[in-house]
């Protein structure tokens, strides 16, 4: 099982709770350590997160055991891997793969293969905590944590917008201003279980947008997500007129160069605090994105 420790500094006693929410516990994963197995000890002794620990005594957590998920079967196909660590995994997706399992793509989704590869490494864990989601069609880079704890310290980056990622796309027409930030909420589209919209009563969402290179027919952006809403990029851009080229779902027509949108996720920063440091993930450009960057933007009169 996943243990850890800590040692307490400091000059005067402090609850065991403190120094494990010091380390990034929240109270949500306290409670799942309470009652599901998991141990917390003060110099080796299971104690009551309510005890206190005096400076220089060890702080133990030992994680509750994780049930393996039988529905998500294990495929053993190629994994391309950006970075991994004891706690976390970062992969490239390339398009055309599901994130996660469904009805209609049952078994060789990212999180199948991920699968496949803890079970390869002999991971203490074979569930998928898959973090951060790309659309099917979506290429780049998405993170698993390779148990809860790691899970719940993302979450909580996620949710104090720390966990920075980055996009490249390429939108029709030409975009201005060149720098802007759009905020309309998002909710899905009447009619359709698929389909996302601007609509007042949708959720609150903002995404940062800079005009890297134009030409007279598109716009090669570097899209930053400050919230993580269903189809965000996708329906933004076409809520200010600027379809991303190749989405067939959003836009109007397809496009000779890429048969997909032109969205690739190509940064991923979090913060590791198993070894106290950001971590910055690079995925390449697929050969589709590169296509239609070269063709709809340096071919067709750059300004």
């Amino acid at each position: 099982m996943t243990a850890f420790a800590w040692r307490v500094t400091g000059t005067s006693p402090i609850h065991v709770r403190t120094v494990l929410m010091d380390h990034g516990v929240t109270r949500t994963f306290l409670k799942k350590v309470k009652f599901h197995g998991g141990i917390v000890t003060l110099d080796g002794v299971e104690v009551r997160v309510i005890a206190m620990a005096n400076p220089g005594q060890t702080v133990g957590l030992q994680l509750p055991p994780e049930q393996a998920n039988d529905h998500v079967s294990t495929s053993f196909a190629p994994l391309e891997i950006l970075y991994e660590d004891p706690h976390f995994l970062v992969v490239n997706k390339p398009a055309g793969m599901a994130s996660v399992p469904s009805h209609l793509y049952p078994d060789d989704t990212l999180a199948n293969r991920v699968k496949g590869h803890l079970t390869a490494i002999k991971a203490d864990s074979t569930v998928t905590h898959i973090v951060t989601r790309l659309d099917r069609e979506t290429s780049g880079a998405v993170i698993f944590a390779k148990h809860h704890f790691a899970h719940s310290i993302l979450d909580k980056q996620l949710k104090l917008h720390q966990l920075d990622k980055r996009y490249v796309a390429v939108a029709a027409g030409v975009v201005a201003p060149r720098h802007q930030l759009v905020t309309a909420p998002i909710g899905r589209a009447t009619g359709s279980f698929i389909k996302r919209a601007v609509r007042p009563d949708g959720r609150q969402a903002k995404t940062e947008l800079r005009v890297v290179a134009q030409s007279q027919t598109a716009s090669l952006l570097a899209v930053r997500l400050h919230t993580g809403r269903t189809h965000q990029i996708r329906v933004h851009c076409e809520s200010i007129g600027h379809p991303l080229l190749g989405d067939w779902l959003y836009g109007t027509t397809t496009n000779p160069w890429i048969h997909r949108q032109a969205l690739h996720c190509a940064r991923l920063s979090f913060y590791e605090p198993f070894v106290q440091r950001w971590v910055t993930c690079y995925a390449p450009l697929p050969s589709d994105m590169a296509r239609v960057i070269q063709h709809e933007i340096y071919d067709n009169n750059i300004r």
